[in-house]
């Protein structure tokens, strides 16, 4: 009789044990099965396109001046320290993104518009996730309107060269916004694959180029160029450059978000930094020694071969349009979900998508040069690297 109450006693926690577990394996099927069915989703390889796309273009252009405020070989050692500290936050990033989709399975392996303010959310509250969110809003929208204003900028000087017409700036950006809006329509980096690719491929071109045609320059360049005294204060505009160009993180778990692997992140961000550094060195090398302190906001106006020029001008242009629709689009989503808006393609997508491309090209018609942009909002207040260990999240 006493086996039988004590078995009575604890029958009730055994069944429901059995039945947790139950509940437990068909999440897990079911889970899988989701899984299985995700067959259009990011490589680790295409992942890490995506990053380098998202960083590569306008810190290209920069990088250069930013060597020469910094000094030769402080300059070298930032660029490789900002190489391996970005490198470090990309994989926790991106380890982040994996616990959360571990732990709240149900939520996070389907498709999630803000998966960066949620990792804020589950680590510190709600307030926290606003926070996130905030930041990176205004970091994705700032972007947006820098590459804008550079790629039309581009598509000016081009035409200046080339063809002798001075098209009105403000015109090349309504022409440059509305051409860009039907692809803002697409839904998620997923979709939009193609873009990474073009952006990485022409990018490669513009380094190739911009370093033939510093070489070329060097004869001539050379024995006028020559450099500014060390200021601390042109050090910190360095160091705000370097941010820039290594500062795609806000893209990052949205790119994520879209892989079939995410635990494949890691990867993604190991090689993508590693192409990055590569790209850069060398131009920033190569256009100190030919330029010096005649280098301005952008290197490529500074090449003398005007064929060169051009190309790289186009090169860089189409790098930026395509980049606009990855930056732009973890913003778009986000707006979509504060209003509710279907997954699906739809007139309210449209109408919300044409809005906020209207509010960029506002803004970019009311800044005269994306110089101050940069400076100010886009490297120096928004460039936030909130990560959460497996503490915070319920780990131990």
């Amino acid at each position: 009789m006493a086996e039988n109450k004590n078995f009575k006693k604890y029958l009730p926690f055994v069944i429901n044990n059995n039945n947790n577990n139950n509940q437990i394996f068909n999440e897990n099927i079911e889970e899988k099965n989701k899984e299985k069915t995700k067959k259009n989703g990011l490589g680790w390889f295409l992942a890490c396109l995506f990053v380098v796309s998202d960083m590569a273009g306008g810190g290209l252009v920069a990088l250069p001046t930013a060597m020469i405020q910094a000094g030769f070989w402080s300059g070298i050692f930032l660029s490789f320290l900002m190489t391996l500290i970005y490198m470090t936050t990309s994989i926790a990033l991106g380890k982040n993104w994996v616990i959360l989709r571990r732990r709240w399975p149900s939520i996070y392996k389907k498709h999630c518009r803000q998966p960066y303010p949620e990792m804020g959310k589950r680590a510190l509250g709600k307030w926290m996730g606003n926070v996130v969110s905030v930041c990176v809003d205004i970091n994705q929208f700032g972007t947006t309107v820098v590459y804008l204003l550079l790629a039309a900028k581009n598509i000016h000087d081009t035409l200046k060269a080339l063809f002798d017409t001075n098209i009105s700036f403000c015109i090349l950006l309504i022409i440059l916004a509305f051409c860009l809006l039907p692809i803002t329509f697409l839904n998620s980096p997923q979709d939009f694959w193609l873009a990474a690719v073009v952006a990485v491929t022409t990018t490669s071109l513009a380094v190739i180029l911009i370093c033939i045609g510093s070489l070329l320059d060097f004869n001539k360049c050379n024995q006028y160029h020559s450099m500014p005294d060390f200021r601390f204060t042109n050090f910190f505009l360095a160091v705000g450059t370097l941010l820039f160009a290594y500062g795609g993180h806000p893209a990052f778990p949205t790119i994520q978000n879209d892989m079939r692997k995410p635990e494949d992140f890691d990867k993604s961000s190991l090689l993508s930094f590693s192409i990055l550094f590569c790209m850069y060195t060398p131009v920033c090398i190569i256009g100190y020694l030919t330029y010096g302190d005649s280098l301005r906001e952008s290197v490529i106006n500074s090449l003398q071969h005007v064929w060169i020029q051009q190309i790289v001008n186009l090169m860089i242009t189409l790098h930026l349009i395509f980049t606009i629709i990855i930056v732009n689009n973890p913003l778009n989503q986000k707006v979509e979900e504060v209003f509710n808006i279907p997954h699906e393609f739809g007139w309210k997508r449209v109408i919300i998508r044409t809005g906020m491309m209207a509010l960029v090209l506002f803004v970019a018609e009311t800044v005269p040069s994306f110089g101050p942009l940069l400076d100010l909002i886009v490297r120096h207040l928004f460039q936030n690297r909130i990560f959460f260990g497996r503490r915070e999240l319920g780990f131990n």
